[in-house]
């Protein structure tokens, strides 16, 4: 049996506050294979990229992670405990070498006085064996690879100048040019119109589909996601509730949250239907609810037992899996 690219198991990651330990990740597995796309899916402040850093253990200084997490990458026949990597030197073979990441806003990402191409160069002198000459003609080949045109000449621009989907597409460049087994996409196409959000799925694609990597493709969107993923993940409040194929989760929706973000999508059929978004906010990480964490929002409420006990996260057929005590008392979860 091939090994997965990547294992995340029981991921519970906590953070040191003036207030005190704020759990935003809680208990989290899942798996991604090579040339897989895993959808994360659920509103701001679910954990998706409080999870997504952890595997390259980019979040900050405060964090604590419990010690029965496990974070295992499989490179080159090698298998690598991430988190028990401790130093800059150590994280340097995860940390843009055998994973990359696209985060959401270019902007803040590429640094405003340095070049496209310098950043691009300081990458590639990194983590491989390439001259200065050739790290410079691969950054210009991977420039026009992503569609930019006159990359030779925007290579020596800076992020300022590049229109917003440009700069998503340099990203993109960037974080392939070290070629990656993982690429983990943090909400990629949020700030992009339409038309180019279209054609930065369609690129995704096929350097999936040309590089074989496996990418862990974070959005609130679950339109976006019926696009692009093999699987989805859906997360609320720092736990993971329901898993399966996108053809499964977006035409039998099995946990009550997850048909809650469906139903908030506008529906092209029925122009004249109005949007039904989920009721309520999703609570603060500091005051999380006992038993099912989404109890406090649920229409389909079982009382007492969803209000006090914590729903496991059951496997049913062909691997689809839903953390609902709802869905294990109509048995849905064995279907």
């Amino acid at each position: 049996m091939n090994k997965p690219l990547i294992s995340v198991k029981d991921l519970t990651v906590r953070f040191h506050t003036d207030e005190g330990l704020i759990t935003a990740v809680d208990n989290v597995s899942f798996d991604i294979a090579p040339g897989e796309v895993l959808g994360l899916v659920g509103e701001s402040g679910s954990g998706k990229s409080v999870t997504a850093k952890s595997l390259m253990q980019l979040n900050a200084g405060n964090t604590q992670y419990d010690e029965k997490s496990s974070i295992i990458l499989n490179v080159d026949d090698q298998e690598i405990d991430v988190l028990s990597l401790k130093n800059d030197s150590e994280l340097r073979i995860v940390r843009g070498g055998a994973i990359s990441m696209i985060f959401q806003e270019p902007m803040a990402s590429f640094a405003p006085a340095i070049t496209i191409g310098d950043q691009m160069v300081e990458q590639l002198l990194i983590h491989s064996s390439m001259t200065k000459k050739e790290a410079s003609e691969f950054s210009i080949e991977m420039l026009e690879r992503v569609g930019i045109p006159d990359a030779s000449q925007r290579f020596k621009q800076y992020a300022f100048e590049f229109s917003g989907g440009m700069r998503q597409r340099a990203m993109i460049a960037m974080a392939l040019s070290t070629k990656p087994q993982l690429l983990i996409a943090d909400e990629p196409t949020t700030a992009l119109d339409v038309t180019i959000q279209a054609q930065v799925i369609d690129l995704m694609k096929d350097l999936v589909s040309e590089f074989g990597m496996g990418i862990l493709f974070i959005t609130h969107d679950l339109g976006v996601i019926a696009q692009t993923a093999d699987r989805v993940a859906v997360m609320y409040l720092g736990n993971l509730i329901e898993t399966g194929t996108v053809r499964q989760v977006i035409r039998e929706p099995h946990h009550p949250y997850t048909l809650g973000l469906l139903n908030a999508l506008p529906k092209l059929d029925d122009l004249e239907a109005p949007l039904t978004p989920v009721p309520g906010d999703i609570p603060s990480p500091l005051e999380r609810p006992s038993g099912c964490v989404f109890h406090t929002r649920c229409p389909q409420n079982l009382g007492a037992r969803c209000e006090t006990e914590i729903p496991k996260l059951l496997k049913g057929a062909k691997n689809r899996m839903t953390a609902c005590h709802l869905v294990e008392e109509n048995g849905a979860s064995k279907s």
